[in-house]
């Protein structure tokens, strides 16, 4: 190939002339072509990073995009999972449990064991990661909660004759030897006067009529004792499964503590001992520790239209006898 000169016109020889070039200017050109080559090469690999994904990064973005896809649809299905679980928890309390008159599981048993989520903040999806993560943390608590309690609601049913026979579930006297005459609730005192918590239920009835047990127990108390304030000569007994009943204001008791007695046993009779006005039975059903209306539990003794008038006639607020 045939080498090029440069030449230069010089206007004082009228002429051109050739122009040498020296290793500087030589260096300059070269320097000035790779610092060039430099420049537009960052640029380009500036602009690649910035707008062209590599065959790696699409990959990666195509996996990220496929597991908020998955982890959408896991929401999804565990939001189908509560809402079935809801249903079983309400069955629990209001139904299997309620039968067997078992409390309901506590809340604070469902609820989710505090974890660390602090590692998956930060992270690409890390919101979504973590959100899905609790939920299913509490999916996981509620149903072991769940099981714990069906395992107890079986051994309850394995129980279930011995249960029923000592839930108290007949009048304490004979339906057609009393009446209600004041029950459950806010009532006016007639010796305290005042109007405080009435926790039980006044039945009258006649001097010396038998007072019976409402269920299968043990007697826990029987006669007077500094426990039972102004119920005067009264009876507990101790069902088990958390019942207890309270018998008041007798004028005499036919049983000692320690002894069992089956539903139906005379257990004392009526009077006016301790803090009362007129002959009556004050009566009481403890349920866990909780004292609750006892009407509730005299559906073995009544016809449904009987058992809706002594509803109606313990709703009634007025004066009870002690």
């Amino acid at each position: 190939m045939k080498k090029k000169y440069i030449y230069r016109f010089n206007p004082h020889t009228l002429s051109y002339e050739k122009v040498e070039a020296t290793w500087r200017d030589r260096l300059k050109r070269v320097s000035s072509t790779v610092l060039l080559g430099i420049v537009l090469g960052v640029l380009f690999t500036i602009l690649a990073f910035q707008f062209i994904d590599s065959p790696k990064e699409r990959m990666l973005k195509a996996d990220i995009s496929q597991y908020r896809r998955a982890l959408t649809a896991l929401n999804h299905n565990v939001d189908r999972c509560n809402k079935v679980l809801a249903d079983i928890e309400e069955r629990d309390s209001a139904v299997y449990r309620t039968i067997f008159g078992a409390s309901p599981v506590s809340e604070n048993k469902r609820r989710p064991i505090p974890q660390d989520y602090s590692k998956l903040e930060g992270r690409a999806s890390g919101r979504l990661i973590i959100d899905t993560k609790l939920r299913v943390d509490s999916l996981e608590q509620r149903l072991y909660a769940q099981s714990v309690s069906l395992d107890e609601i079986f051994k309850m049913a394995g129980t279930k004759e011995q249960r029923m026979a000592s839930m108290p579930a007949i009048m304490p006297i004979k339906k057609n030897q009393c009446k209600i005459v004041s029950g459950f609730g806010m009532r006016y005192h007639p010796i305290l006067h005042y109007r405080r918590m009435h926790t039980g239920i006044d039945l009258t009835a006649q001097l010396g009529t038998p007072v019976y047990a409402t269920g299968d127990g043990t007697i826990q108390v029987a006669g007077r004792g500094a426990e039972l304030g102004g119920y005067g000569i009264a009876v507990v007994v101790n069902h088990g499964y958390g019942f207890k009943t309270l018998y008041g204001h007798l004028s005499d008791v036919t049983v000692v503590p320690g002894q069992r007695v089956k539903r139906g046993d005379m257990i004392g009779k009526v009077g006016r001992s301790g803090l009362s006005t007129g002959y009556h039975l004050h009566y009481e059903v403890m349920q866990n520790g909780a004292k609750v209306n006892p009407v509730y539990f005299f559906f073995n003794d009544l016809s449904p239209e009987e058992y809706d008038e002594v509803l109606e006639t313990a709703r009634l607020e007025n004066q009870c006898l002690s």
